[in-house]
């Protein structure tokens, strides 16, 4: 595999605000930026009351530019496709490189898995087509198994690349985890196939922790300090020609309990050393 030129990526070098705890915008994008970071990972409820608009000139004054928008969740529910156009929207008003896209659990009392895949395909077709005509880039994250019931029923590459295939690359591709994808044996054919397919829309990182003191949700730790082989998937990624932005996403209640200076700043040192 490649390596990855510590000079090349940090110029595309990202950390989602999440990573501090969504502290208020301007004092996430002030710790986000004195990293020398160029990108920014946002989240939706994280614009204090802003319109996407403002948000979007909030995060150009600080001389960032935004790698993901997260997130739309599908359902069976009438409102997701009205809130789909919002989400769309947003990321059309942000330039996102990316939205993200979860596949939603399995409905409440239900236990027809084969069903809510079969509907993930069918209300992802309705939001493509609204994402097309806007010029946003969706990207659908398959999640780690341990997520099914409630949060997304597309668990692996293979199955988010062909739930996107229909849909042109620019419109619909996936989006590459490390903490939701290390674990699968196919983790780096399927990778080459996004590569040959033009669909990976963005990069996150995040590794997995020894412990799991604080439940399933919140053991990511930063890159380097768990046990995933962080530097190879990012040098597959490489490999199948991924030019994006890569973002540390982390979800961790003692990161949180850190000053977002000092929060970004780890998160900047623990993701470069990854790429060198």
């Amino acid at each position: 595999m490649n390596a990855l030129p510590r000079r090349v990526a940090e110029t595309r070098l990202s950390i989602n605000t999440v990573t501090l705890g969504n502290p208020p915008l301007h004092v996430a994008l002030d710790a986000i930026a004195a990293t020398g970071a160029r990108n920014v990972g946002l989240w939706r409820e994280t614009y204090d009351g802003k319109t996407a608009r403002q948000a979007a000139k909030v995060v150009a004054d600080h001389g960032l530019q935004v790698s993901t928008l997260c997130r739309c969740v599908l359902s069976t529910d009438r409102h997701t496709v009205a809130d789909a156009r919002r989400a769309i929207d947003d990321a059309h008003q942000l330039g996102a490189a990316a939205l993200v896209v979860l596949a939603g659990g399995l409905p409440p009392g239900s236990r027809d898995l084969a069903g809510a895949r079969t509907r993930v395909t069918e209300v992802f077709a309705d939001i493509a087509t609204v994402a097309g005509e806007a010029g946003v880039r969706l990207g659908l994250e398959p999640l780690h198994p341990m997520f099914t019931a409630r949060r997304s029923v597309v668990n692996t590459l293979r199955h988010a690349l062909d739930v996107v295939a229909p849909f042109p690359p620019e419109t619909a591709g996936v989006v590459v985890d490390t903490f939701n994808v290390w674990w699968d044996a196919e983790l780096i054919e399927q990778i080459r196939r996004a590569g040959a397919e033009n669909r990976i829309a963005a990069v996150q990182v995040a590794d997995w922790s020894w412990e799991h003191e604080h439940g399933p949700f919140l053991t990511r730790v930063l890159p380097g300090d768990g046990i995933i082989d962080i530097t190879g998937i990012l040098s597959a990624t490489a490999d199948a020609h991924y030019t994006g932005p890569i973002e540390v996403e982390i979800f961790n209640d003692l990161l949180w309990q850190k000053p977002p200076h000092q929060a970004a700043h780890n998160a900047w040192e623990s993701l470069s050393a990854s790429l060198r």
